[in-house]
């Protein structure tokens, strides 16, 4: 018997649930960006007026407003979308335990044991869930029900706002296989560009092709993807406490203005390894080795890594090697416009590969203070917000894209 799975997409998240506080603009073009006075600023989230105006997604704002003059800017609160998640996340909690999320706005949920509890009739519970997150929440949602996740995903992307679509056994020829081959699950700019340069432009040419090809062409992600297209693709909905724990931990930050000077590039490189300690030590893991990545103004990157005499997760040993990988990629030749800062090689806290304990490793009275002293800054965000304690004279990242990422394959 086949699984029923849901794929559930908040629709136009941030805007949503900034809107909620707006309703007199729930009409007019409106967009969520970092910093509406930042030169760099980019679109995160738009509504259906601003969408159909052609604002997108990661669009600078002065490209945005040369769209739509009247486009009404407002800054983005991450916290108060992550209360939103959380609701809704919740929501789906009452309808099956198997909820896995995918990003901050989208959730796959796995109704095959639970769908009888709520008539047996998939189309009419996506729909009632739709209408529960609307009647609370105020968000529309568009619901993608399949057999597998690759394909319930297709069905949430294939009508927004505010729809259900069902691809099945019967149809998923004549709704998924005519579909570009960049809307299929993990096909990149860079995937999607190489198979159009050999033909393959739609998901259904994709599917036409032999595994053994595909491998020739895209390495082992070929036969992956030739999965996905035909409907092969079974991976289980894993909630959240099942979920791997990350292989990297990155954060990343496209500055306001370029760092023209050590201060300033010590500053923001500070803002971003605290970051990333920070997400070791709630994920319980200490990293082995560092890389770091800067960008010029003209988009131009240089990267560099290194391995770290021990495992850490504090955000001051971190920041030290991040400033020695930044010197010698840097070494004032021009302004930085982005740095990226990522942990990698991790380990559970606790084991250095020799079943030595993080605060064992012989470094010292100082460095256990650090510990203490970065886990009591800790609780004190998560108890009253990040912005309790920050580094002062921190460039804002807010005007520019900020990427945090803890990922299998960074």
């Amino acid at each position: 018997m086949d699984r029923v799975i849901f794929h559930c997409d908040l629709n136009a998240f941030y805007a949503s649930v900034e809107l909620l506080e707006h309703p007199e603009l729930q009409d007019k073009p409106v967009a969520v960006c970092g910093d509406p006075a930042s030169r760099k600023g980019i679109i995160l989230a738009k509504n259906e007026p601003a969408k159909k105006l052609g604002v997108k997604t990661a669009q600078t704002i002065w490209q945005a407003k040369r769209l739509s003059p009247d486009l009404v800017l407002l800054p983005a609160h991450h916290r108060k979308y992550r209360q939103y998640s959380k609701l809704a996340n919740e929501i789906y909690e009452r309808y099956t335990d198997l909820v896995e999320p995918f990003g901050i706005d989208e959730s796959w949920l796995d109704m095959t044991g639970s769908l009888h509890l709520f008539g047996g009739d998939a189309r009419r519970t996506a729909d009632e869930i739709r209408s529960t997150m609307k009647a609370e929440l105020g968000l529309s949602l568009s619901v993608g029900v399949s057999f597998n996740k690759v394909f319930a995903k297709l069905g949430s992307d294939y009508r927004k706002p505010d729809a259900t679509t069902e691809i099945t056994r019967e149809n998923y020829r004549a709704l998924v296989w005519p579909l570009p081959v960049a809307d299929l699950l993990f096909v990149g700019s860079t995937t999607a560009r190489l198979l159009e340069k050999h033909g393959i432009r739609t998901i259904g040419g994709l599917a036409a092709c032999s595994p053994e090809s595909l491998e020739a062409l895209l390495g082992k992600h070929g036969p992956q993807l030739h999965q996905y297209a035909t409907g092969e693709e079974h991976s289980p909905v894993r909630p959240a406490v099942h979920q791997p724990p990350p292989k990297s931990v990155g954060n990343g930050t496209t500055f306001q203005k370029d760092l023209e000077n050590w201060e300033e590039i010590w500053t923001g490189v500070a803002m971003l390894t605290d970051r990333v300690g920070e997400r070791l030590r709630r994920h319980g893991l200490a990293c082995t080795a560092l890389q770091v990545t800067i960008r010029d103004p003209f988009f131009r990157d240089k990267s560099r890594q290194k391995r770290l005499v021990y495992p850490t997760y504090l955000s001051r040993e971190i920041l030290t090697a991040a400033l020695e990988l930044i010197k010698d990629l840097w070494q004032e030749q021009g302004p930085i416009r982005a740095i990226t800062v990522t942990a990698l090689n991790l380990l559970p806290e606790g084991d250095s590969g020799e079943q030595m304990n993080l605060f064992d490793l012989g470094r010292g009275e100082e460095h256990d203070r650090q510990v203490r002293l970065e886990q009591t800054i800790d609780r004190l965000r998560g108890k009253y917000g990040r912005g309790t304690i920050r580094f002062g004279g921190v460039p804002e990242a807010g005007g520019g894209k900020e990427k945090q990422k803890d990922g299998e394959d960074e």
